[in-house]
């Protein structure tokens, strides 16, 4: 019996100077792969459906257990994991593309600069070097904790600025993920010393005020994050800053 064929057109691009084009491949098929698995079929054996012999697609992945965030892609039309979308439950031909909000470097390899950059601007970490002599910080509530739990599963995998209308080569706006690492790291005992400062960060250019509440963020996130419910809460919190602003004061609550 002949094996079973899949086709996947992939979207490729041989520098990030090169125009697009689409390559078609016919990979061997096998009941519960994922896209990674097929796209490992493309290097295994090079070859095109017309049979040329071409240069293997490029990908990231690290995890494969939809942790890393490495291999975000465009999936027949949406931005997801490769390792966690199965093949089965995929409208054939399937269509892999990189994501368009980042400059490709190569087929589906993506600089994901942009999104790191705006972590470093909101200061997405908890400022603790130098501090270990003094011993543990204060404990986070049980009930702040649980919720705090959930935007920490952010695995800055990129979809939720893929998926953004706002986020574009047009746009400095940073985009759902860092915004909800604001919220993350200004509920932590610890980190809530620069609240601030993150505060401020999101009232300058590019901040909050480019979220268009479109709420596509939170529909695509691999890991369910509330995405949207922290944008709200920081609208609140932004707004209790720029009047500790105006009025001079760090005690206005």
């Amino acid at each position: 019996m002949a094996e079973e064929k899949l086709t996947l057109i992939v979207t490729r691009q041989d520098s990030p100077e090169s125009p697009a084009y689409e390559e078609t491949f016919k990979v061997n098929y096998r009941k519960n792969m994922n896209i990674i698995s097929a796209l490992m079929e493309t290097q295994k054996n090079p070859v095109n459906a017309n049979g040329q012999s071409v240069a293997p697609v490029q990908w990231e992945s690290n995890c494969l257990e939809e942790v890393c965030g490495a291999c975000s892609m465009v999936i027949n039309g949406e931005p997801r994991q490769a390792c966690s979308t199965l093949v089965d439950k995929l409208e054939q031909p399937i269509r892999v593309a990189p994501m368009s909000t980042f400059p490709v470097v190569r087929d589906l390899v993506v600089d994901r600069s942009r999104m790191f950059d705006s972590l470093k601007k909101v200061k997405a970490w908890v400022p603790i070097d130098g501090t270990h002599d003094l011993g543990p910080g204060p404990r986070m509530p049980e009930k702040k904790r649980q919720w705090a739990y959930e935007l920490s599963k952010c695995m800055t995998c990129g979809v939720c600025l893929e998926a953004c209308p706002n986020v574009n080569s047009k746009s400095d706006f940073i985009g759902p993920a860092p915004l909800s690492q604001v919220r993350l790291f200004n509920s932590h005992p610890t980190g809530e010393m620069n609240k601030s400062e993150r505060l401020e960060a999101l009232m300058e250019d590019g901040g909050l005020a480019g979220c268009g509440n479109s709420q596509n963020c939170v529909q695509v996130c691999p890991k369910g994050i509330p995405l949207t419910t922290s944008i709200a809460a920081l609208n609140r919190d932004t707004n209790i800053q720029s009047f500790k602003n105006f009025f001079g004061s760090d005690n206005a609550y």
